[in-house]
């Protein structure tokens, strides 16, 4: 069975949405959409790298495919990783409301994304990529369909908006894989499954 691994930027409030500009997401009268560009640097991007080329497959929610599909298949650089990865590797969409989808090798899930999923998960292969995708990633949290979460976790309180670990969610341990600072503060994690949450009493 391959693994699922969800990738996102996060604040340290738990806010993951519109991490890449103003307009991304206002859903929620979202006021910070960008928040993410300040902090980036050559540290977070050697990692980005590195995880998007290990990527077999990519699953992506509407709004993240909407996305990548406007910015991505138009950049042309063989030595972008990134833009190797999402052009060549196979995509999967999860749509309530896409009826076609028109980048090169990407496809619909269908209505069952669960089933869709459960079966993408049992199929040889390597990763199978979720990056970014707030609605979908509930979906897979909701169902424990997520094997490992790499996360991206920046220094500051966003207050309001859509957060990564909401309602639904399976109550699941975690085992710090990776952990590493950027030059500007964001601290990258990779956290991986470990079985249920333990309890104890003192």
């Amino acid at each position: 069975m391959r693994e699922l691994v969800v990738t996102t930027f996060v604040s340290l409030d738990g806010v993951m949405q519109a991490p890449g500009g103003p307009e991304e997401d206002r859903e929620g009268s979202f006021e910070h959409g960008g928040w993410v560009v300040p902090y980036f640097d050559d540290d977070l991007g050697r990692w980005i790298d590195e995880w998007f080329a290990g990527a077999e497959d990519f699953l992506l929610g509407r709004g993240t495919y909407e996305i990548f599909a406007a910015y991505w298949p138009y950049v042309r650089d063989e030595g972008d990783t990134v833009a190797r990865a999402l052009n060549t590797c196979p995509k999967h969409v999860a749509s309530r409301t896409l009826r076609r989808v028109d980048w090169e090798g990407a496809s619909l899930l269908g209505s069952d994304v669960v089933g869709a999923v459960e079966e993408l998960k049992h199929r040889d292969g390597g990763e199978l990529q979720v990056h970014g995708s707030h609605g979908l990633v509930q979906t897979l949290l909701e169902h424990d369909l997520v094997d490992e979460l790499r996360l991206m976790t920046f220094p500051l309180l966003l207050g309001s908006g859509k957060r990564l670990f909401a309602h639904g969610t399976v109550p699941t341990g975690l085992r710090l894989a990776k952990s590493s600072p950027t030059s500007n503060g964001v601290l990258v994690t990779s956290y991986e499954r470990a079985g249920g949450v333990r309890t104890g009493s003192f």
